[in-house]
């Protein structure tokens, strides 16, 4: 009796244990269901918010825009020197137009009114020229920079009018008594003059839509007409000629950038080399 009731204990005490056992994994597995189901959903929902960041990132960044018009401005060199220099005025207006991102169409009007004072002669040169070309910008900015380093080539033209105002009889010896200074007055009307020239500046945006900039230029004589009996010394636009085909000029201006227009820029993508 002693040893069924013992035996039947026993059997007892085992069942309780295994259903103990059994119970503990159901909830186990049922938590970690639990878990696995929050953590899916934690990740979904911080998807969804770095989508909606990068959304927000995209529309807050503006595209890049450069902005295309005309560039008008003055030549202030001509002008002061037209208040320290007696014998000379003179006033030139410049003007760019931008085509495309890099290149520029160039234009150039100006007036000037001159007189040399050569060992052998005294003239006065006075008429009006004009120029057109184009410009190359060769730096890049940055940001929404827009200052310019530019190569450019310019077709210049003249019309003027050349007076001898007075002239010395050269004297081949010097021992003698230099003879005196002729006054003559006699003036030479409508003439001609045409050249190319190289062009090299820097322009820099120093307030908004104001620039400043100096420009270097190398010329060449095409075509000269002259008077009889002497050469042009000096010629609008073109400057002393040096007794030469070759010349040289240098301005330095104030401009207005009047925009137009602005035109979209666009990433260029890199393509990477096949191996």
């Amino acid at each position: 009796m002693k040893l069924s009731l013992k035996y039947s204990f026993s059997i007892c005490f085992l069942l309780s244990l295994f259903f103990a056992q059994a119970q503990e994994k159901t909830t186990t597995s049922k938590e970690q269901g639990v878990t696995i189901t929050e953590s899916k959903s934690i990740v979904t929902s911080k998807k969804k918010a770095d989508k909606k960041l990068e959304i927000v990132e995209k529309d807050s960044i503006k595209p890049k825009t450069d902005r295309y018009g005309l560039i008008v401005g003055v030549d202030i060199n001509k002008i002061a020197r037209s208040l320290y220099d007696t014998d000379y005025k003179g006033i030139a207006f410049t003007g760019d137009y931008r085509l495309t991102k890099n290149y520029y169409l160039y234009g150039e009007l100006g007036n000037e009114n001159i007189t040399v004072d050569d060992p052998q002669l005294n003239t006065t040169s006075k008429g009006s020229y004009i120029k057109v070309g184009f410009d190359y910008n060769a730096y890049t900015n940055w940001l929404d920079m827009e200052n310019r380093i530019t190569l450019g080539m310019r077709y210049g033209f003249g019309t003027f009018s050349e007076t001898l105002n007075s002239y010395e009889i050269y004297n081949p010896h010097p021992y003698f008594q230099q003879s005196p200074s002729v006054t003559s007055g006699t003036t030479f009307d409508g003439l001609t003059a045409s050249w190319a020239e190289v062009a090299a500046g820097v322009n820099v945006k120093v307030f908004n839509n104001i620039y400043v900039g100096f420009s270097l230029q190398l010329k060449m004589l095409i075509t000269n007409s002259e008077p009889t009996n002497f050469e042009n010394l000096y010629i609008p636009g073109f400057n002393r000629t040096y007794d030469g085909n070759f010349g040289a000029g240098f301005t330095y201006s104030v401009s207005y950038f009047i925009p137009i227009y602005k035109k979209k820029v666009t990433a260029t993508k890199k393509v990477a080399p096949k191996k």
